[in-house]
């Protein structure tokens, strides 16, 4: 059995609090008394993680368990290399942000920027999340660069947005501007999308498996009806992935879209088009 830390969340404070130090291998090597006074930000002032979390069990094996609503707790797994954080409640903005490796799961929903810029690892949320999920902070030249990110439930506004590698994948509906002046990477979305899907993406692929037909900008071409090879393995692997994806996903044929052309025009938007 896993000799696992437990940070079971215990305030009720409105007030936002930066809490990037939660990442397994800035805990690892640490008692639960030297994490509990690590500081954190907690509005305009520094206070110690023990005023906010009950710190119990053993961070040596770099597997954190996060219980409790930690809607207002910000950063977690910012930055993180290595190890595994389940969270069983929601969590707040930044979660995963710049990761590099290790895994995060919540059992919740999460806030925006869900794994912003990051190179490596994986992120899954049982929930919804909101806006810029893989995306580039403002000012930024380049988004996610490498890892996967999967929700299960919706997500928001600029899903992927200028993203360089990587895999995203919804198995809800997200709202505009998915795939936004996006450089490389994928991007599943199994539900409905909002208005301008893909617009100014150099290359990259964005799969859409909604059979409602999803309105896209002038700037992207039809190309043809077909079965991609590449997608095949995608979409199997996400299903063994424990990721819904739909028999019919499988099976069916795609229309392929080619743009934006008034970038590059590499990109391709893939739509489920039936069997």
């Amino acid at each position: 059995m896993l000799a696992m830390l437990t940070l079971t969340y215990r305030s009720d404070t409105n007030i936002p609090i930066e809490a990037e130090v939660i990442r397994p291998d800035h805990l690892a090597g640490k008692s639960a008394a030297e994490i509990a006074r690590l500081l954190v930000q907690h509005g305009n002032r520094q206070e110690l993680l023990g005023e906010f979390f009950e710190v119990q069990g053993d961070a040596s094996d770099e597997h954190i368990r996060v219980v409790g609503d930690c809607r207002r707790v910000k950063l977690i797994g910012a930055g993180m290399q290595r190890g595994s954080i389940v969270v069983e409640g929601s969590v707040g903005m930044h979660l995963g942000a710049e990761m590099v490796g290790g895994s995060i799961e919540v059992h919740g929903d999460a806030g925006d920027w869900v794994g912003a810029e990051m190179r490596g690892g994986m992120i899954r949320v049982r929930g919804n999340a909101g806006h810029l999920v893989g995306a580039a902070y403002r000012g930024s030249r380049r988004g996610m660069r490498g890892g996967v990110i999967l929700i299960h439930g919706n997500a928001g506004n600029e899903v992927g947005g200028t993203m360089r590698r990587g895999l995203i994948a919804v198995a809800g509906s997200v709202a505009d501007f998915a795939g936004v002046d996006m450089i490389a990477g994928t991007i599943c979305i199994l539900g409905s999308v909002g208005i301008r899907t893909g617009a100014g993406m150099k290359r990259g692929s964005i799969v859409l498996g909604s059979v409602e037909m999803p309105s896209l900008l002038p700037t992207f071409r039809r190309s043809c009806v077909y079965r991609p090879q590449f997608l095949d393995i995608y979409l199997r692997t996400l299903k063994r992935w424990d990721f819904p994806i739909e028999d019919r996903h499988l099976s069916g044929q795609y229309v392929r879209w080619c743009g934006d052309l008034v970038a590059l025009g590499k990109g391709e938007i893939l739509h489920w088009s039936g069997n």
